[in-house]
């Protein structure tokens, strides 16, 4: 198998980093059969040929170990891919044996399924709520083609299909049906078309041992009665259509020989106080009737149902000694005290964490209960002071079974940050908190429209996250960066709630400072535009906050060093913006840091200069670096800018005068402070011989300043001093020389170029 693999011209090791990032954890790295399978997925294009009718068939492969066969088709169901191009590598059914198939919400054609899963000889096989036009009656007549299916066929599930019932055939004057496959011992119909007739049918297998019937069409469960001596498994949820009474429902019951689990629940959000009452009063009769009913039960789900008291289950639980589960959620008596004695019992209820979390295992496919479930999950975890990973899966789980469900979504997106609050994460695994992210993520691109989901992630709002939740963000976002960003992008357009814009805007701030390079063009500028609405919408009404300082250093970032960034700046009028900017806040060094920063961004790129060539903005700067009061941090790039701006007497556009002034401004300002961001590439420029001894200086000083400011970047930055090429040494030492030559203005500066040299 792996020489197989090594088609794909892929090294083994690089298929961990690729599909594991940052993965180091309690659960330990992903299994190596995991991996291949993954990469075998990810590169069907490389390994196949396309067959005249665009399918695809695996250009040569190995014979696969059975097992690994059924994992590559589930492998490429739940990544998404599996559709009729992708199918087509399973006609082959020699290398590629399927024994147990799920192609389960995929969408799958008629003819490809039966070209594809058909010829195989199948034990179980699922295709519940697969799209593509497949009806339950192309399947049953596909599968009944293959003689070896009829017989070899165990588990079929059709839940979520058109049976399409009256369009399937006769095979030699016997009409095909469910009755066909004769080797089927479970079989699920649920939220099907299924009807009395078929249900006839279905009942004459002479091993069903499990049936399915929930949410469909049936009026009588009398055909039951023809498999009375197999059926160990009744589902029946929701049979809102049932026609008998409670007597004559509870004479087929009690006939169902071999009947050890019952699932006669009803889905308490979808019926009023007049509905369901033959099926509440079936359960009632039940309940308080003689253990001679029904004697093999073991297993009662009764959730939803209506008027049962506790000293009816008090009686029933007592009787039933041999009962390991009883399914009470949504009935009001899963608190009932009888049932606190039973330890070996499992329920399914809202009486504590225990009863929640078993419904939430339980009813994975039963909207109705788990939106009950999560309610419940969410009152109980509200203070949780320890850490729940195993609740966390059940929830993350939930959102998965339930991907179009609002409801579903918005309690659990609640539920999930009770589970992930800074203490709690930190004793979770990565990969379960990348699952998470990626479930919320998946969220906000389904219902972006609903401000009720968003006002959910207002738990994060001062994004306090743990190390551990943003290394698994990075994990999540390894390879959907773009998603991510898109995603956050449309929220902060369309929500003017102001805590979520701090949120989002937060974000961005995150994105663009750890995965910059990952961004496209287009998503770079969305951020910029919409970051600098933010900041126009602050400005007018002159507040300082959180929201207002990420964005403009989020702005800031995006043109560090980033010529295309810079001029898409000025082209949405940033400039005019940032001018007032300066102006307003004079006395908030914070917000005018941030502000000149990215001026000075803009200064580095000699094409982008002249438009800073406003006599009224650099007479503005160049106040500001002459103020002993203004903040240190703010004299620093205000220097910065003007070194830029004068180092070219060729390209500047003003009086002369003001050159002048501001370069000896330059050489009188060598005693303020603050840091760079780490790159001395803007200086380089500024060290060459031509320049003027004060756009000279100030470099120096700039490069000796952030080199000794502090212990903790001191090395960092001293590195960084390898970025200066030969000639630029030249410059520091030759500028060393001429500050002999200068006037005592200037002389302060030796000592700072004989400092630098030294640890050059």
């Amino acid at each position: 198998f792996l020489h197989f693999l090594h088609c794909t011209s892929t090294p083994l090791y690089y298929i961990g980093v690729r599909y594991c990032p940052l993965r180091s954890d309690a659960e330990g790295p992903q299994a190596l059969c995991d991996l291949c399978l993954a990469q075998v997925c990810c590169s069907l294009d490389a390994l196949c040929s396309v067959r005249a009718d665009g399918s695809m068939s695996l250009i040569w492969a190995p014979l696969f170990p059975q097992e690994m066969a059924d994992q590559l088709l589930q492998k490429m169901t739940t990544k998404g891919i599996l559709n009729d191009t992708t199918v087509g590598i399973f006609r082959n059914c020699k290398e590629l044996r399927l024994r147990r198939a799920s192609i389960r919400s995929s969408p799958v054609s008629a003819e490809a399924f039966r070209l594809a899963l058909c010829p195989h000889r199948l034990l179980e096989l699922d295709v519940s709520w697969v799209s593509g036009g497949l009806t339950g009656a192309d399947i049953i007549s596909g599968l009944a083609s293959n003689p070896e299916c009829r017989l070899s066929l165990q588990r079929l599930s059709l839940s979520g299909l058109r049976l399409d019932w009256e369009s399937l055939e006769e095979d030699g004057g016997v009409r095909v049906g469910f009755s066909s496959l004769q080797g089927l011992r479970m079989l699920n119909v649920a939220n099907t078309d299924v009807n009395d007739a078929v249900l006839e049918d279905i009942c004459t297998l002479p091993h069903l041992e499990t049936l399915d019937i929930s949410c469909s069409a049936i009026s009588k469960l009398t055909a039951l009665l023809k498999c009375n001596n197999t059926l160990r498994f009744l589902i029946a949820h929701k049979l809102q259509q049932l026609d008998m009474s409670p007597a004559r429902l509870l004479f087929v019951f009690n006939q169902l020989h071999a009947l050890r689990h019952l699932d006669f629940s009803d889905d308490h959000f979808a019926v009023d106080d007049s509905d369901g009452r033959v099926g509440d009063e079936t359960v009632r009769q039940l309940l308080e009737g003689s253990p001679e009913v029904l004697p093999s039960l073991v297993s009662l789900d009764i959730s939803g149902r209506k008027r049962i008291s506790e000293a009816a289950i008090g009686a029933f639980v007592q009787s039933r000694s041999r009962l390991v589960f009883l399914g009470l959620l949504a009935t009001g008596v899963s608190s009932c005290d009888v049932l606190s004695s039973k330890k070996n019992l499992k329920i399914t209820g809202e009486a504590d964490e225990n009863q929640v979390c078993e419904a939430l295992r339980r009813y994975r496919d039963q909207e109705c209960f788990i939106r009950e479930a999560l309610v419940h999950l969410y009152n109980l975890t509200t203070d949780a002071d320890k850490p729940q990973p195993d609740m966390l899966k059940l929830v993350v789980s939930a959102m998965q079974s339930h991907p179009t469900s609002l409801h579903v979504h918005l309690v659990a997106t609640a539920c999930v940050f009770n589970l992930t609050t800074q203490d709690l994460a930190e004793a979770m695994s990565v990969s379960l908190l990348s699952s998470t992210i990626a479930q919320l993520l998946y969220a906000m691109k389904t219902f972006p429209n609903h401000h009720q989901l968003f006002q959910m992630l207002k738990c994060r709002t001062e994004l306090r996250f743990s190390q551990r939740f943003v290394r698994a963000s990075l994990v999540y976002l390894y390879n959907t960066v773009y998603l991510a960003a898109t995603l956050v992008i449309n929220w902060l357009s369309s929500h003017e709630d102001p805590t979520l814009q701090r949120m989002a805007v937060a974000v961005i701030s995150i994105l663009v400072a750890k995965v910059k390079t990952l961004l496209t063009h287009c998503a770079l500028a969305s951020c910029r535009k919409i970051l600098l609405a933010i900041v126009q919408q602050k400005a007018m009404v002159g507040v300082v906050d959180s929201t207002l300082k990420f964005a403009l250093s989020a702005l800031w970032n995006l043109t560090d060093e980033m010529p295309a960034a810079a001029r898409n700046f000025i082209e949405c009028q940033g400039l005019e913006l940032y001018e007032e900017v300066l102006e307003s806040y004079y006395s908030e060094p914070s917000i005018q840091q941030k502000v000149l920063g990215l001026l000075n961004n803009i200064a580095e790129v000699e094409e982008l200069q002249a438009d800073l060539m406003e006599e009224d903005l650099l007479e503005h700067i160049l106040s500001l670096l002459q103020d002993s009061q203004v903040e240190v941090g703010v004299r620093y790039f205000a220097g910065g800018i003007l070194a830029h701006l004068s180092s070219r007497a060729e390209a500047w556009t003003l009086e002369g005068e003001l050159r002048t002034t501001i370069l000896e401004q330059l050489v009188c300002d060598l005693d303020a402070g603050s840091s760079c961001n780490g790159s001395f590439r803007p200086f380089c420029p500024l060290l060459q011989p031509c320049q003027p001894s004060g756009v000279q200086l100030w470099a120096v000083w700039a490069i000796h300043l952030v080199c000794s400011q502090n212990s903790k970047t001191h090395k960092h930055y001293c590195r960084g001093l390898t970025e200066i090429n030969s000639g630029s040494l030249y410059c520091i030492q030759r500028a060393g020389r001429e500050v002999e030559q200068q006037d005592e203005a200037t002389k302060k500066g030796k000592k700072k170029t004989t400092l630098l040299q030294g640890k050059m």
